[in-house]
């Protein structure tokens, strides 16, 4: 039996990127190669290039990702804590429809480019859609 390599970019004579640094510079919505060039050019538009070291980064497909994600996490956070909530306290209906309604979109508009820009990175580092490509 043959052993097959893990890292298809270390087969294919790329160099292998690093995946949590890369994430993290994701989510700080910074290019995930240098860290240091924004990643974003308006609120969930990606740069084509990052304006300090020239990384292509128009080969990215986050699509639905992000808001899936998002979903996922505000709806996991607020349900439990509407539940804690509204057992322990009992406030007005109206009360707490508003600070729930306040707290998930808020959550959802802090969380939204944050994992687009975590999704980016990912796909960055592990070569997807076009990443690994030569320059």
């Amino acid at each position: 039996m043959t052993q097959q390599p893990t890292i298809i970019a270390a087969a294919a004579g790329e160099e292998e990127r690093e995946l949590w640094p890369a994430l993290r510079r994701g989510f700080r919505r910074k290019c995930p190669c240098c860290g240091s060039g924004p990643l974003m050019k308006s609120y969930l538009k990606v740069r084509d290039t990052c304006t300090v070291c020239r990384e292509d980064l128009s080969h990215h497909r986050a699509d639905d990702g992000p808001a899936y994600l998002t979903i996922l996490i505000v709806g996991h956070l607020m349900a439990p804590l509407l539940m804690f909530v509204f057992t322990r306290f009992r406030p007005e209906p109206l009360v707490l429809f508003t600070i729930f309604a306040v707290g998930c979109v808020g959550l959802s508009l802090y969380l939204l480019p944050r994992l687009k820009g975590g999704i980016v990175a990912f796909q960055w580092a592990r070569h997807m859609h076009g990443f690994g490509a030569p320059r």
